[in-house]
């Protein structure tokens, strides 16, 4: 072997860069003691410069950026979530109707019946609201079914699933969005990730593949 730079050497067989204290060359397996220098009549291997790195370079995988739910594709994906949500209350809201009407029809007064079904009416919208977003937007599918057709996902900053709790702060903050005159909602369009007031709230992001 021949002593090149410190601390290395190029075997004399195949010109490979090794490492001083390497009994094997780590490309041709040649024996790297005294005795294969002492070798009579052997001729060392022209230097090939490329040698010394002709190890494969590693290949990587390119991973596209994600990127984030526009404005007008979440409105869309609202309106879904708003109809699936009226189709569960729908039948709630048709019983106490029925029940008020058939009163009506006998004379007795209904305007209690009417106050009562209009109270679980606004229960259900409420806590079926709440409910519905916060433990679908926890789950695996971290997305509404409206959001899950287009194919975005609700994330925390760093790209994770959010928790139920956070689920539940960024429902409740869609209610400022909403009384500051839907701002809260435009600002989708205008912020560099496509976030509105509630998802600064709660430090969630809306991705879309």
């Amino acid at each position: 072997m021949s002593e090149t730079l410190e601390g290395t050497f190029f075997c004399n067989k195949c010109g490979t860069l090794n490492k001083v204290g390497a009994q094997f060359c780590s490309h041709c397996g040649a024996s790297t003691g005294p005795a294969a220098d002492a070798t009579p009549g052997a001729a060392p291997a022209p230097f090939n410069p490329a040698a010394p790195y002709a190890a494969p370079a590693p290949a990587y995988r390119a991973v596209a950026g994600a990127g984030y739910g526009g404005f007008w594709i979440r409105v869309v994906a609202a309106i879904i979530d708003g109809i699936l949500l009226q189709v569960v209350v729908f039948p709630v809201k048709m019983i106490f109707g029925t029940m008020g009407l058939a009163s009506g029809m006998m004379g007795v007064p209904h305007f209690g019946l009417g106050l009562l079904g209009g109270g679980i009416t606004l229960v259900l919208l409420v806590c079926g609201s709440w409910l519905y977003e916060a433990l679908m937007e926890s789950s695996s599918y971290q997305a509404t079914l409206g959001k899950m057709i287009f194919g975005m996902k609700v994330t925390d900053l760093n790209g994770n699933r959010i928790s139920f709790e956070r689920a539940t702060g960024r429902h409740f903050a869609k209610w400022l969005s909403t009384m500051i005159l839907c701002i809260g909602y435009i600002m989708v369009g205008f912020t560099e990730r496509k976030q509105g007031l509630h998802d600064l709230l709660a430090g969630t992001l809306v991705k879309k593949p």
